[in-house]
């Protein structure tokens, strides 16, 4: 328990940020693996409709501070990769 009036606003705050952390992070898992299944089918066109939700909701989650940004890019670039490889 929190000893100062500081360290427990610090605490309250702590907790409501990784309750928004966890929803963003939960809400980019499952655009990801929503994506992954399109890209599964390998119907290059769906999965090239299904790209650009993906990488908002990757960006969003860089804007939050979910993801640093490298990490972010890397994800899109990667995506994008797989939608492109297919035939």
């Amino acid at each position: 328990m929190a000893n100062h009036k500081s360290a427990a606003k610090k605490a309250r705050r702590d907790a409501e940020a990784r309750l928004r952390n966890r929803a963003n992070r939960s809400a980019m898992k499952t655009a990801v693996k929503k994506f992954l299944a399109v890209v599964a089918t390998g119907k290059k066109a769906e999965a090239q409709a299904a790209l650009p939700a993906v990488l908002g909701v990757v960006d969003r989650a860089e804007r939050k501070g979910v993801l640093h940004k490298n990490a972010a890019n890397r994800h899109k670039s990667r995506f994008t990769l797989k939608v492109n490889a297919l035939g």
